[in-house]
């Protein structure tokens, strides 16, 4: 018991000094407490100068087994990292026992998408529409269409112009524009980095409507899609009107703008099996970002295959 007392003593001298000499707030001082204490638990008598390195990783491996998520283990690491930086400025320490030692990769989620009927069913023209359709409808469809045919970001699709513009009359040089003789659209994207993604021919045509019926912006741009009030319609408001677009569609899925384009990177390796290409389309820079999009697609062929093939499922 004498060691374990000299133990929690010495964690809450880290502690005071933490709020003392760091001036840590006291939110985050409670949350160094837990992660110490939690430390102080695992090691039971085993006193901190003798704390082994192999320990601290079984002690990490029981947290991961005990059902922690790699994000707090990651989090009680670091606390117990610097707790033992300090000890040693104020004991005879040999080395630090943290170190080296990492948190367990944190599982990569799937990305969402929606089928292939459900992604053509949101961007399709509304069979309920009745008589000519608005201007809005009309933007609506032309972004929701474009988003899906192209795999944009939401802030390269709103950074779009209509044609190229350079930097003059208080305007900046475009970051994107539409290329229609071409059927592609030159975005800027992460890292400012400028591709060209190709437009197909339902994006072309919902564009071309757009653009019959598109007012002058109100600030004298050359944007792409405008607002009600004529100004460059924004990524929330993008966001809003697919959201509530897919409401009344009845699509069975929380709709937003990445949605669409992780579809259109996992229906165009479904199509196409060329990793590369869906990379250079979506701008990622490696293609380990874009690798996702197979573990996507294996999960779409394992449903297909759990569907139709007749030994799948035994009776």
């Amino acid at each position: 018991m004498n060691a374990v007392r000299g133990k929690a003593e010495w964690l809450d001298a880290y502690l005071a000094q933490l709020a003392t000499q760091r001036k840590l707030s006291p939110h985050t001082l409670d949350a160094y407490g837990r992660d110490l204490r939690a430390l102080l638990e695992l090691s039971g008598n085993t006193p901190w100068t003798a704390l082994a390195h192999n320990e601290v990783r079984r002690y990490t491996a029981k947290l991961h087994a005990g059902g922690l998520d790699p994000r707090s283990i990651a989090r009680k690491l670091s606390s117990w990292r610097g707790f033992f930086n300090w000890l040693s400025g104020e004991t005879t320490l040999d080395a630090n026992p943290l170190d080296g030692i990492r948190a367990p990769k944190r599982a990569k989620t799937l990305p969402k998408a929606l089928s292939v009927d459900d992604a053509v069913r949101l961007v399709a023209p509304a069979q309920h529409q009745q008589g000519a359709a608005e201007p809005e409808q009309l933007c609506n469809r032309a972004m929701f269409e474009l988003l899906y045919s192209s795999g944009l970001r939401v802030s390269e699709l709103t950074s779009l112009d209509t044609h190229y513009c350079k930097a003059e009359n208080g305007q900046p040089a475009s970051l994107g524009w539409l290329d229609m003789a071409s059927f592609e659209v030159i975005v800027t994207g992460k890292g400012s980095k400028m591709r060209k993604v190709p437009v197909g021919k339902a994006a072309l045509v919902a564009l071309t409507a757009w653009l019959g019926v598109r007012p002058p912006a109100a600030d004298g741009s050359a944007a792409l899609f405008l607002s009600t009030r004529g100004t460059r319609i924004s990524p929330r408001v993008l966001q809003l009107r697919l959201k509530a677009h897919a409401l009344a569609t009845e699509i069975p899925a929380n709709v937003h703008p990445h949605v669409l384009r992780h579809s259109f990177a996992s229906h165009v390796l479904q199509s196409s099996g060329d990793l590369r290409a869906v990379q250079e389309m979506l701008g990622h820079s490696s293609i380990t970002s874009t690798q996702v999009y197979t573990a996507l697609d294996f999960q779409h062929l394992a449903h297909v295959y759990d569907q139709a093939h007749p030994r799948a499922k035994l009776k």
